[in-house]
């Protein structure tokens, strides 16, 4: 296999930086491509890219901003590999990622594959705290994750792979961001590719977000959800209803302290106890702990809260997706 890295980037060369520097430590023997897509940037990357041209073999273009999506498209239509290998510009690779991604399709070929993230030490208490948010058993990360590997795992565009022959078939990404990686993991699946979960493939993804920024990425998220609902309902599933109730049952609390009752309080209080101290053992670190509470609950209510909205607006007053929520979809 021939492997070529397509990596969008948007106003943010000091990550890129960052990323090209771990591709430069791959233990892989073999040559790759990397092509850098600068998606509309105003603070562009491209100086940062020249400096390791001499390192790897590394490709740059300049394109109107059209989203991460169709940035990823550009990428894979100019690149010279037969597989590609998708990442964000937050992440940095571990010094084995290409050669266990190889083993991996060797073992079990698939036609796209996704990879998980993990954390570096040096990451803030609010990385971690995120972090824990979104991959722990304990959060619908972690619940979503486990009910995909029992049936099919749906690949996360931060860190996926995908052959040319199942790009050429699906056309890629569609418009609607978030969204478009669950898009087109089903997509493929309906034209015959399988998906698998590459476990030792994982990136150490930064997510360079404040509190406020990673309330809106998961307010989209939610507002994503019941879309893709409706396009594919044979692939809903109730776990992706459980921020939506999260939200519910916690008004449900408040109005019950006026007939003089707390037990649903209490349970959220007992819910958010065990998550400040499971990310407090996790990560030791107590203030990870104490920014993990507020990460979840950011979490389960930016999610829950689009949700139930853009449920609203899609099953009960019937608009459509484009209309309802023209933030998520980019005009190509």
């Amino acid at each position: 296999m021939n492997f070529s890295f397509v990596i969008p980037v948007y106003n943010r060369p000091d990550e890129i930086e960052e990323l090209l520097d771990s591709l430069t430590k791959q233990t892989y023997s073999k040559p790759f491509e990397i092509i850098i897509v600068e998606d509309g940037s105003t603070i562009p990357c491209e100086h940062t890219v020249d400096k390791y041209r001499s390192r790897l073999n590394l490709t740059y273009y300049l394109k109107y901003n059209s989203g991460p999506g169709d940035s990823r498209n550009f990428g894979m239509q100019y690149a010279k590999g037969d597989y590609y290998i998708i990442l964000d510009s937050d992440c940095i690779l571990p010094a084995q990622y290409l050669a266990e991604v190889e083993k991996s399709l060797h073992e079990k070929y698939v036609d796209c594959f996704g990879g998980p993230d993990n954390m570096l030490p040096s990451f803030t208490a609010i990385q971690k705290a995120i972090n824990f948010t979104m991959t722990s058993v304990l959060t619908t990360g972690g619940i979503r994750g486990a009910s995909e590997k029992i049936e099919k795992f749906q690949p996360r565009s931060f860190n996926m792979g995908i052959s040319k022959k199942a790009f050429e078939a699906s056309k890629g990404f569609s418009n609607i961001h978030p969204g478009e990686d669950p898009d087109l993991s089903i997509r493929l699946w309906k034209l015959g590719f399988e998906t698998k979960l590459i476990s030792n493939a994982f990136v150490y993804h930064k997510r360079r977000i404040d509190w406020d920024k990673f309330y809106i990425q998961v307010n989209k998220f939610g507002k994503a959800r019941p879309i893709l609902n409706q396009w594919y309902p044979e692939y809903a599933k109730p776990t992706f209803f459980l921020p939506a109730l999260f939200v519910i049952g916690f008004f449900l609390g408040l109005i019950e302290l006026i007939f003089a009752s707390d037990w649903i309080l209490k349970l959220y209080f007992l819910y958010t106890l065990i998550i400040f101290i499971t990310s407090s053992i996790q990560n030791k670190n107590i203030k990870v702990g104490f920014y993990s509470i507020i990460a979840v609950w950011r979490q389960f209510f930016g999610y829950g809260i689009g949700f139930i909205e853009s449920f609203f607006k899609i099953n009960i007053l019937k608009k459509k997706p484009q209309n309802a929520f023209p933030e998520l979809f980019f005009k190509l």
